[in-house]
């Protein structure tokens, strides 16, 4: 079981339209001691939730129900809101030279391996 981080409820943003994918993320996340926000199987659904409030941290699939997930992730990189892409669709390498400062985690990704992601982004959100 995962410890929990020093959590102010940090928010942890998360768009996965795989229904059991979607349940374990926001899962291993609530167990870190933070709050999710969705999952979202759309990303426009995702960017309006987020049009009120932005959230501390965002794991994103690239590929939604909708369509690529790249428009929501622009305006997260734009707000300065640390990103995970948690996807089978695109190479860590392709995300580093789209999103320098995001984190990839090719599918299926080992859960301790998320964890120790997620603790990164959350630091990086201080």
């Amino acid at each position: 079981m995962a410890t929990q981080l020093q959590a102010d409820q940090h928010s942890v943003l998360v768009v996965e339209d795989e229904f059991i994918i979607a349940l374990d993320l926001s899962e291993t996340v609530r167990d870190l001691g933070l709050k999710v926000e969705g999952p979202y199987a759309n990303r426009d659904h995702a960017i309006i939730a987020i049009d009120g409030k932005m959230p501390d941290l965002a794991i994103l699939d690239v590929m939604a129900a909708d369509g690529e997930v790249f428009p929501l992730a622009d305006v997260l990189t734009e707000a300065g809101v640390p990103i995970i892409f948690h996807s089978g669709h695109i190479s860590p390498r392709d995300i580093a030279e789209r999103y320098p400062n995001a984190m990839a985690a090719q599918k299926p990704c080992p859960p301790d391996k998320l964890i120790s992601m997620i603790e990164k982004a959350v630091e990086r959100a201080h």
